[in-house]
């Protein structure tokens, strides 16, 4: 069948295919609401992601940045960079309620936009969009107008994306001119 993700139509398909009864789009949808399928968005996961270490960090050390940029006057910025890529799968599936699909990435030439973002406390984003690899030197250049633009000091969190530890960026963040209130 000729569908990434199930659907009312695609289950309607399955049973005229598989049984030779045709139902309607919404027959189809009340039968799967009666055997305890629900619309659900597939859920997708970092494989490196681990909620305990992020909630005792959470919980031990995010306090005392806190208090610590609340006391110089800065703003926190969480950071995280995205892709969006030409086989990326979105819409909705049906499934059991409480199974969320899974998607599997379709073949093809790929094409790929990169976004880094920080969103702060208060809900203020900055954004950058690399039409290339993501690397120190995009990070440097993000970090740069980051500071550039921003009116109070920034204490940027971000996760544990090896770029963030490069080299050339801890020789960035260690500048004098980069740790002077900005």
């Amino acid at each position: 069948m000729e569908f990434a993700l199930w659907s009312r139509a695609a289950v309607m398909q399955l049973i005229e295919r598989e049984c030779g009864i045709k139902l309607s789009v919404r027959g189809v949808g009340n039968y799967l609401k009666r055997w305890g399928f629900t619309p659900q968005e597939p859920i997708k996961k970092a494989y490196e992601q681990r909620p305990e270490a992020v909630k005792n960090w959470l919980d031990s050390e995010y306090p005392a940045i806190e208090q610590r940029a609340k006391a110089e006057g800065a703003e926190i910025h969480w950071g995280d960079e995205t892709a969006v890529v030409n086989t990326d799968m979105r819409g909705r599936s049906y499934a059991p309620a409480g199974k969320t699909p899974v998607t599997f990435a379709v073949g093809g030439t790929r094409q790929k936009l990169s976004r880094i973002a920080t969103v702060t406390n208060q809900g203020k984003t900055r954004w950058m969009i690399i039409d290339e690899a993501f690397n120190s030197d995009k990070l440097i250049e993000f970090l740069e107008a980051l500071t550039k633009d921003a009116v109070k000091k920034v204490f940027l969190i971000l996760d544990n994306l090896r770029v963030h530890h490069s080299k050339p960026v801890k020789k960035w963040v260690d500048l004098p001119c980069n740790n002077t209130g900005r």
